[in-house]
């Protein structure tokens, strides 16, 4: 009696690939502003050009078999512009335009509900606000029923809000090329505390242990700046605050 043993898949052939397209996607990967995303489907389309086996390619990338084969024969068919950008995703369609996101946004920020201090996601729905979740994230602002887990900006007034954060954010997503996009803030007023003994570190069984009592060492102010296209943070302690 013999058996019939399945025949070894054979691996995907190299992704065929010119001299100046591999140029083309290097100088892309190279840029500062390149998305994460963009750069792993970059190195996909570079070593299947290497004749890299798609599992390997997907083991070697920590990334899914699935990734691999979507982005290289997007790229194969599409070329570069098909592994730039999303494709609309599939799912519910959106539920409020532009217009009344930047109305919700606009009422959180110029007005209070009759019966509270401050507009709250359930206040604000039935007040007839739509989606207000969404217009939330959509703006970058967050309704809470803290009172302090969002601020108000009173500057510039005859600009719209949303105008505002969308530049911003924009900024933050396309920066001009060779440009350095800081995000700038302070922390001030912070105490400098240590504890009276040196902590002790946790044993097996015993958690970190330390005193209660602590030594007060003043005050200090923050100075930190974050370069948005690398992640790194920039910062400075100050013992005064002075503009």
């Amino acid at each position: 009696m013999h058996t019939l043993e399945a025949m070894p898949r054979a691996a995907a052939p190299p992704l065929p690939l010119t001299e100046r397209e591999r140029e083309e996607l290097l100088q892309v990967s190279k840029l500062r502003s390149t998305p994460q995303s963009v750069a792993l489907r970059i190195q996909i389309v570079l070593r299947a050009a290497e004749g890299i086996a798609n599992k390997v390619l997907a083991r070697q990338l920590s990334t899914t078999l699935p990734t691999v084969l979507l982005w290289r024969g997007r790229y194969q068919h599409e070329g570069l512009a098909g592994i730039l950008e999303d494709r609309p995703r599939s799912g519910r369609p959106k539920e409020i335009s532009a217009e009344q996101e930047a109305a919700i946004v606009e009422t959180t920020l110029r007005s209070t509900p009759e019966d509270a201090t401050h507009w709250s996601v359930r206040s604000m729905a039935q007040a007839g606000g739509g989606s207000v979740p969404r217009a939330c994230n959509a703006s970058g602002k967050s309704i809470t029923s803290n009172p302090i887990g969002w601020r108000n900006s009173n500057s510039a007034p005859t600009r719209s809000s949303v105008a505002k954060v969308r530049d911003i954010v924009g900024l933050y997503l396309h920066p001009p090329e060779h440009a350095l996009v800081l995000s700038v803030d302070e922390k001030s007023q912070i105490q400098a505390l240590d504890r009276t003994q040196p902590i002790l570190p946790l044993r097996p069984g015993l958690p970190e242990r330390q005193t209660h009592d602590y030594e007060r060492h003043g005050t200090t102010t923050l100075f930190a700046a974050l370069n948005v296209a690398a992640g790194k943070i920039i910062a400075q302690c100050q013992p005064r605050h002075r503009h």
